[in-house]
This record gives C-alpha cells, sequence and structure tokens, in this order.
C-alpha cells in the first residue's frame, strides 16, 4: 500500500512539473513591466506558482515596490460542430484554453517558439564591482536586431489541439511617452497542427470564437502582500470595477479598463487606496486596460472592424469554467462558449454597480461621478473572486490555411506618484475647502480625492491614443536617445565616482548632454537631479564623469544616467529634449562613503550607540533600519563582538583599506541580537604605515575594546 502511495505521489509530482514547465520573460525597459509565458497567455500565478504572487505584473509605475496589479489572464479558442480526431468524438462546442488557472503545454497550447529579440543589449551597471542592474535578470535578451523598430520584441508561437497556431509579438519601447504600454500582435491561422509531433488534421473551423479575459486586482501595495491596510481580497480583484468603451463617432476605438473599486469591508471610502492608518497616499490609483487596434473583418477581408470585439462580457473569477478547464468535456465547453458568444451586455460591470460615467464628446474627457458607485464585492451577481473582463472577438470562419489578425494594447496610467501623497495627505487631514480638477472647491474630502483620482482615466485614454497613434504610423515613432553602454559606480572615502561610456549617445544626430540622478535609502523610491552637463546646462562641456562628494556617511546611495536630446527628435512637445529611460543605467546596489583610515585607536567611534530600535528612521532610514557604523578604523582589522558575559557572538574582517564598517546586528548564527551590553574587540591585523610619511602607525596585534548598547 505505501509503495502505491509513494508511486502515486511522485506520478502527481511529474504530472504537475510538466503541466507548468512553461518559460517566462520580463519585458522592463519603461514605467510598464510584464511578465510573460510560452504559452501564449499569462495565468495566476503563472510565473513562480506561489500564492503570495497573486497579483504578479503589469506594474505601474514600475520604480516603485508593490505596484503589480495582474491577477491572471487566460485566452480561450472556441469552435461549433467539430469532429475532435484526438478524442474521436463530436462536440457541438469546442473550447481550448490557456488560464486563467489552467495550463496544459503537452496537449493544448503548446510552445513552439519563445524569444526576446532587443534593438541592443542593456548597459553594464556595476557598483563597487557588483552587477547592480534589474535588467541582469529581468532583461534577458535572445538575438540583438539594430533594425528594431522598437526596443524590445517577444516572439511567441503556440500551436493548440484545435489546430490554429497562434504568433504573438509583443512590441516595447522605451521612449518616455511611449514606456507604458505593450502591444500585443496576434496572427490565429489555421495550420491543422493538433499535437507536438505536428500531426496536420485539414478542417474549415466554423464559429471561432478568441476570448480574452483579464482579471486585474489593484494593486499590490495595499493588500496582504504589500502593506496591508485594505482587506485581503483586494489582492484577488474582489472589489475591482470594470468599464468598456466602444467605438463611436466621437470616441475612435474600443477598450476596457478597471479600477480599485469601492470595498464594503472599508469604514471609509477607499477609491484610490488611501494609507488611512499611515500617512494617507494612494496606494491604488492606477488604471489598466487594453485598447483594439485592428481586428480582422475575416479571414478573406482584412480591413479593420470596428465592431470586435463583438462579445465584452464580465465574468465571476471564481466561476466553475474559470477553474483547470477541460478540452473534452462537452457540458462545460458549452457553457464556457455560451460566455463566450454572448455579446456586448446593455450595462458595463461598473454601470451595473451604480458608477457613473461622465463623458464629454468635444474633449473626449472621461470621468466618473466622484460619489457615485457601489462595493465591487456586493455588486450585482457579485462572487467572492470579484469579476474579470472579456473580449471576445469573430465568430469567424477559418478554412485551412486561413488567419486572421488581432492587434491590442495594454497599458496602464493615473495620476502622479508624487500627486498621490499630496491628495492623500490632504484628504487624511480632512481640512477643507478642497480644489478640484475643473478649478472649482469643495468641502466633501471624498469628492476632492476621487475627483482626482478618475482623472487617471483620461491619463490612460492618452495612452491608448499614443499606442493607436504608432500602430496607425507603422511602428515609426522616434526612439529616443540611447543610454550609455556602460555605467559604474565606485564608492570612497569622501566621495562617490560615477564613470560611464556613451558612444551610440554621443553619435546620436540630437545628443545634447547626459544627466545623473541620484536616490537615498532605497532605489524604488524618487530619484533627485543632481548633476547635468552639455546644450542649456550650467555645465556646457560633455564629460563622462561626475564625483559626488554631497554624500553624507552611513547612507545608501541610487543613481542612474541618462542621455538627452537636444529636443529635435520630440513630435509630441517639439524643442523639448527627449531623454533616455532610467531603467536602463538605474542602480540596485548601494554605494556609500568609505571613509580613510583613522589614525588612533581611541578615535574609533561607535554610531548610533546606544542603538535604538525605535529610533531607526532618524539614524540610518528606511534603508538600512538595524545598521550600525564603526568609524576611523584601522585599514585592516577584526571586530570581534561579544557578549557582556563573554560570548563571542559575531566576528568581522575588515581589509578594505577604509576607516569605516558596519554590522547589521546580526550574530554568526544570522540571528538578530537582543537588548544587552556588548563589547566590540577591535585588533589590528597588519602593520599601517602612512603612504605619504611612512611612518608607522599602527603595528600588527594593537588592539582596544569599545561598550556597544542595544535597545530593541
Amino acid at each position: 500500500m505505501k509503495k502505491r502511495v509513494r508511486v502515486l505521489i511522485l506520478f502527481m509530482m511529474v504530472f504537475f512539473s510538466a503541466a507548468i514547465a512553461d518559460q517566462t520573460k520580463w519585458i522592463a525597459i519603461g514605467s510598464l513591466h510584464n511578465w510573460y509565458s510560452s504559452a501564449g497567455c499569462e495565468i495566476e500565478v503563472g510565473r513562480t506558482h506561489q500564492v503570495s504572487d497573486q497579483q504578479d505584473g503589469l506594474r505601474w509605475p514600475a520604480l516603485y515596490r508593490w505596484q503589480d496589479m495582474q491577477a491572471a489572464k487566460a485566452l480561450w479558442i472556441g469552435t461549433t460542430d467539430y469532429d475532435d480526431p484526438i478524442s474521436g468524438q463530436h462536440y457541438n462546442y469546442k473550447v481550448v484554453h490557456v488560464g486563467p488557472r489552467g495550463l496544459d503545454e503537452n496537449n493544448e497550447f503548446m510552445p513552439v517558439e519563445f524569444k526576446m529579440i532587443g534593438r541592443f543589449q542593456a548597459p553594464v551597471v556595476v557598483v563597487d564591482g557588483l552587477l547592480a542592474s534589474h535588467t541582469v535578470y529581468m532583461d534577458e535578451v535572445d538575438e540583438v536586431d539594430p533594425n528594431l523598430f522598437c526596443d524590445r520584441m517577444i516572439f511567441n508561437v503556440v500551436n493548440t489541439s484545435i489546430g490554429i497556431t497562434v504568433t504573438r509579438k509583443i512590441y516595447a519601447w522605451s521612449q518616455q511617452y511611449n514606456d507604458n504600454y505593450f502591444i500585443y500582435e496576434y496572427v490565429f491561422k489555421n495550420t491543422g497542427i493538433i499535437d507536438k509531433e505536428g500531426t496536420v488534421v485539414e478542417k474549415t473551423l466554423k464559429d471561432v470564437i478568441f476570448f480574452f479575459q483579464y482579471r486585474y486586482a489593484i494593486c499590490r501595495e495595499v493588500g496582504p502582500y504589500g502593506l496591508y491596510y485594505l482587506p485581503q481580497s483586494t489582492s484577488w480583484g474582489h472589489n475591482t470595477i470594470n468599464h468598456a468603451i466602444y467605438y463611436h463617432p466621437d470616441f475612435p476605438f474600443n477598450a476596457i479598463f478597471a479600477w480599485h473599486g469601492r470595498h464594503s469591508k472599508c469604514k471609509f471610502d477607499n477609491i484610490g487606496g488611501p494609507h488611512y492608518t499611515g500617512d494617507g497616499h494612494l496606494g491604488a490609483s492606477q488604471f489598466p486596460g487594453v485598447v483594439v487596434l485592428w481586428a480582422d473583418k475575416s479571414a478573406k477581408e482584412h480591413v479593420n472592424d470596428y465592431n470586435q470585439p463583438f462579445s465584452t462580457p464580465k465574468l465571476g473569477s471564481d466561476e466553475d469554467i474559470t477553474k483547470p478547464n477541460d478540452q473534452f468535456n462537452p457540458a462545460m465547453m458549452t457553457k464556457e462558449y455560451a460566455v463566450m458568444s454572448s455579446g456586448r451586455p446593455s450595462m458595463t460591470h461598473a454601470e451595473e454597480a451604480n458608477y457613473v460615467p461622465i463623458f464629454d464628446p468635444a474633449t473626449q474627457s472621461l470621468t466618473m461621478d466622484p460619489l457615485k458607485g457601489d462595493p465591487g464585492d456586493l455588486s450585482p451577481e457579485a462572487t467572492p473572486g470579484g469579476f474579470s473582463q472579456c473580449m471576445g472577438f469573430g465568430p469567424y470562419t477559418l478554412e485551412p490555411g486561413d488567419s486572421v489578425r488581432i492587434v491590442l494594447a495594454e497599458g496602464a496610467n493615473g495620476i502622479s506618484r508624487k500627486l498621490c501623497y499630496e491628495i492623500g495627505k490632504k484628504w487624511l487631514t480632512g481640512s477643507g475647502p478642497f480644489e478640484l480638477p475643473d478649478g472649482s472647491t469643495t468641502n466633501n474630502a471624498d469628492e476632492f480625492k476621487n475627483a482626482w483620482v478618475y482623472t487617471g482615466i483620461d491619463s490612460l485614454l492618452m495612452t491608448f491614443r499614443r499606442a493607436k497613434e504608432n500602430f496607425d504610423n507603422n511602428y515609426n515613432i522616434p526612439l529616443g536617445p540611447p543610454p550609455p553602454e556602460s555605467f559604474e559606480v565606485i564608492s570612497g572615502g569622501d566621495r562617490i565616482t560615477l564613470g560611464w561610456k556613451a558612444e551610440a549617445a554621443q553619435n546620436y544626430d540630437y545628443f545634447a548632454g547626459f544627466r545623473v540622478y541620484r536616490a537615498i535609502h532605497k532605489p524604488d523610491t524618487t530619484f533627485d537631479l543632481i548633476f547635468e552637463c552639455g546644450q542649456g546646462t550650467d555645465h556646457p562641456e560633455v564629460v563622462t564623469e561626475f564625483v559626488d562628494k554631497s554624500p553624507v556617511r552611513g547612507f545608501n546611495y541610487y543613481y542612474y544616467v541618462t542621455t538627452f536630446s537636444n529636443g529635435g527628435d520630440n513630435v509630441v512637445e517639439p524643442g523639448r529634449p527627449m531623454e533616455s529611460n532610467l531603467f536602463w543605467t538605474r542602480t540596485i546596489e548601494p554605494a556609500f562613503l568609505r571613509r580613510p583610515p583613522g589614525r588612533k585607536l581611541e578615535d574609533i567611534r561607535i554610531v548610533p550607540n546606544p542603538y535604538n530600535v525605535k529610533a531607526r528612521e532618524i539614524q540610518f532610514g528606511e534603508g538600512a533600519p538595524d545598521r550600525i557604523m564603526f568609524y576611523e578604523l584601522p585599514p585592516v582589522c577584526d571586530i570581534k563582538i561579544y557578549t557582556e558575559r563573554g560570548d563571542l557572538i559575531k566576528v568581522i574582517h575588515h581589509t578594505d583599506g577604509s576607516g569605516d564598517e558596519e554590522w547589521n546586528c546580526n550574530t554568526m548564527y544570522r540571528q538578530v541580537v537582543v537588548s544587552g551590553i556588548y563589547l566590540a574587540y577591535i585588533e589590528v591585523t597588519q602593520d599601517y604605515h602612512d603612504p605619504e610619511t611612512g611612518e608607522l602607525i599602527y603595528r600588527k596585534g594593537d588592539s582596544i575594546v569599545k561598550k556597544l548598547i542595544v535597545i530593541r
């Protein structure tokens, strides 16, 4: 019996591993970051398969932590009156699936090709000898094509068991006006290939529908895998509100979008996700969405059909048809196809939940009434999982060899991070009058907050328009100045030195100069401009090095360098300089001052002393909350930390020749030290002579003991 159980467990492990063996790649070169699967769509927890990554991907603004808005996606392909060559059965409705939860790469959606093509390799970014850019693991380029019309392209081919081959191309730009969306170009071709062996079964497919599902959860920062000040169910989109807009004489495209709606468990108005127990900042003010750029009218008429998508239902994200699907279950496929072909509902999800859209035809501006709308988790027909927004294209007839092309753009936008803090702080204090976006005032703090949050809808529509202009112009947009090829940061005793190589940038037709930005404590925060050189600057001479002499000892510093143009390449705001994207060179490893060695053991100082855990923010900041610094050290020595009773808990070998060393309050067993009195025994491990005079400053074996107090 035990043997049978072990065999069963082993079989399940092998089966499960095979079922989730898809490859993934990130596109992370602009303000929007997302990962993609070789299976052709990004399923729930499909990258790490960890529940803690319920919200994973579609990060905007990606500079900041916990900005994930993607919970799950799905792509279903359905047809009717289908004789299945695999099962030998006839199905009135046949549907194959990838997502929102299930994925079968061996028998249903079978990857053929998956690669990343780049216009150039990411810059090499180094801090104190360490590779220090997120691009090391989030920008894996397989091929370089200097003639590519975008900065990154993922090329993905997938065969399906229904005989349709999916070719997906994903385009991304780092250019400042077009870095917050991706364009997805799909070609669905009836190749007849139904399995991994390449078996071809030629048949005409009738009433084919391509059905996309989008489960957004906005956003990770406010829920259990972020700061956790809003209900747990926000992490799976329980309160997400979806809306659809359609092409008409006053509006140029079809699109869907979503936002963080009201939640019944919140005792305050949670539109925008205000941090009500903290500083009030808005942690969920984003609007993600998808715009349709092209959909073939038929396999014979390759013209854009403005009536597509013909089907835009909302779908309960925990409905039975969203669970791991079965391409051989006729009853379930009948239910699936019914949803796929259900058409456009008379009311959108938002309208059903009593959100009131306000559209101005003259300006093509769209917002929502700031005081209307029910909690998303209590909206009509609400489910524990909230709702996904869907788009169905078709129905098409595909004869052998026929294909249809569908082009979508997915993007995100909203009010700026700076405005999130300003609006949230004013809302939290509750002291009016408050100025609304149109210049009028109100004494209602919720109306004020929500009106500003909903201006993010127009920001998203601007993103959609830029994606459409890009597509309509055959992707012929300025790519902007190239970033430096390499960027190095070196910590020093009284300065931090930055240097970069930028041959391509300096050969750019519109090249004007370089800018250097810096952040303190952590790399996922706002950076400040600290230096610029070139045209129109106080340093007209172009240089490729900058010495930062302003850092303070004990703090972490992060940098990025950009190339900027003279504005001659800017077609959006002519004359305004364009700038290479910060994500090419942003450092994620810290640089900090390394003080020259001290000259007397008696001068050694321990800071802070006493160390008080309650004073973290006024010691070395949130980026290094447990840091204790030793200053004025010999260039080479050992620091041994003992408890008051004489137990050795930590040995630090100081060998970098500076006068500084840090300790993060951990023992040699990686435990955090408790409150108490500690003794630091500092011993010189080699003779040291003054490099200029030759005078002996330290002799090997010299030592001193310093007392240290820790309060927790």
